[in-house]
């Protein structure tokens, strides 16, 4: 990688410190080099508007400590006009500012991390209740490799009783019996993690993966409604930067919704498409798109996603808001567009991670 795809490879974020940096260093190189009859020092709000995008609270406080001393620093400099009567009102304003500013994204960061605690508070409610609502799915989808493990255990005794005893039949009854117990455990290892309360943690996911898991879970209840699932997933897919967790909660309710949205349709109509793929602007794009009723025509797509709305009677109607929230967090977004047949169609995008990350 040359210089300049390493310089194309820095994320906005990552540019941020340097540019808190420079911005400080020309406040102070104008407060101190100038002589201007205004409070320059004022600007170093900037750097604090800044630093908190990247910063933790107490480092936060320290750049707002830094901004002041790099005032007074100044003021050292510059004796014949932090002395007078104007350069004393314009220190005083800065150091004002800068103290206002300080405190204010403090309390604003810590609003916005209350109401983003209370936001995944809310989600880890809808995930369990989705979960109580596929229970009898669920223990279906786990009493099949229960049941045939005991029928595999009891064929292998059958095997190892015989005379002689067939070792090579009761081997593979054994391997069925390792297989499909590990199934069974990574059912169980999928419902409780999406039943667990855990902080979020964005580490490389593989969205195609999350997807299949989601199936997993929903193929009992797919195949009790009668409907069929056509999935399109490239292998080529980039992975994606994000809380598999959230975004297992994300598909599932899509999923969940198309089902229920077929639900007076004719069983031969009823289709469920489930597609991902990767588009030269280096998004990830997944598409989940029903055979059902749809919405109105006169219906606003956009309506879906406010809070207590839905279109049917049980339910709160916050799983589309809680996705939307999920997928914008991740820096993607979430969207409903109108169907040319009959249904709906959900689409979300996230942001791709580069082949070298």
């Amino acid at each position: 990688m040359n210089a300049n795809q390493r310089l194309l490879s820095l994320k906005p974020r990552s540019l941020l410190p340097i540019a808190a940096i420079v911005l400080a260093s020309a406040i102070f190189v104008a407060d101190t080099l100038t002589d201007l009859e205004i409070a320059v020092p004022v600007f170093y709000t900037a750097v604090i508007l800044i630093a908190v995008r990247f910063c933790s609270r107490r480092e936060v406080i320290f750049a707002g400590i830094g901004c002041i001393a790099l005032t007074l620093l100044s003021d050292i400099f510059t004796p014949q006009t932090s002395t007078s009567a104007a350069g004393v009102i314009n220190t005083a304003i800065s150091i004002i500012a800068i103290v206002s500013t300080t405190y204010l994204v403090l309390k604003i960061e810590a609003a916005e991390r209350t109401g983003y605690e209370a936001r995944m508070q809310l989600a880890h409610a809808a995930r369990v209740t989705a979960l109580g609502e596929l229970t009898a799915s669920l223990a279906h989808e786990v009493n099949q490799p229960i049941t045939a493990t005991v029928a595999n255990a009891n064929a292998s005794l059958r095997w190892l009783s015989a005379s002689p005893p067939n070792l090579d039949e009761a081997r593979a009854a054994i391997e069925r019996i390792v297989k499909d117990a590990s199934r069974a455990g990574s059912i169980v290892d999928r419902i409780r993690a999406l039943a667990k309360r855990a902080p979020a943690e964005k580490v490389p996911c593989d969205i195609n993966g999350l997807i299949l898991e989601i199936a997993t879970l929903t193929a009992s209840e797919i195949d009790k409604r009668r409907v069929v699932l056509r999935t399109e997933l490239p292998s080529d897919l980039p992975k994606a930067c994000a809380d598999p967790v959230q975004l297992q909660q994300v598909i599932l309710n899509l999923v969940m919704n198309a089902l229920e949205a077929m639900e007076a349709v004719p069983e031969a109509k009823r289709a469920l498409f489930i597609d991902s793929a990767h588009h030269p602007a280096d998004n990830i794009t997944v598409t989940v798109r029903d055979s059902g009723s749809g919405l109105e025509q006169s219906a606003d797509p956009e309506k879906v996603f406010t809070s207590f709305f839905g279109t049917k009677s049980s339910g709160m109607g916050l799983g589309l808001t809680i996705a939307r929230s999920i997928i914008e967090n991740h820096g993607g977004r979430i969207w409903m567009e109108e169907n040319t047949q009959d249904g709906a169609v959900f689409r979300f995008t996230l942001p791709a991670m580069p082949p070298t990350a």
